[in-house]
């Protein structure tokens, strides 16, 4: 076990909140295929708000579009329905 120095902050985070340790003690031990790390530290929570709305980029909706027959407005939104599976995307549209 050795101590990993000069961590100022470390955060953790998820969807609903952000876990933050600061000035915290960081331990790292190496064991065989991982590495485990052990954090203790001042804790402070910061709520989100949920998940973030996903934004489809360009080339995934005109990929749904010519896939699908559709226009980039309907792919668009089966794209932000389905949070970009593009499969999933395709299927709504075209069942």
């Amino acid at each position: 076990m050795e101590e990993v120095p000069g961590v100022e902050e470390v955060r953790v985070i998820t969807r609903e909140k952000v876990l933050i340790l600061r000035n915290p003690s960081v331990m790292k031990v190496n064991q065989p295929g991982q590495v485990v790390y052990q954090i203790s530290g001042e804790e402070t929570v910061e709520e989100t708000g949920g998940e973030e709305e996903y934004t489809p980029n360009e080339e995934d909706v005109l990929l749904v579009a010519q896939q699908t027959g559709k226009g980039t407005e309907e792919a668009k939104k089966a794209l932000i329905t389905v949070k970009g599976d593009l499969a999933q995307a395709i299927l709504l549209l075209k069942g």
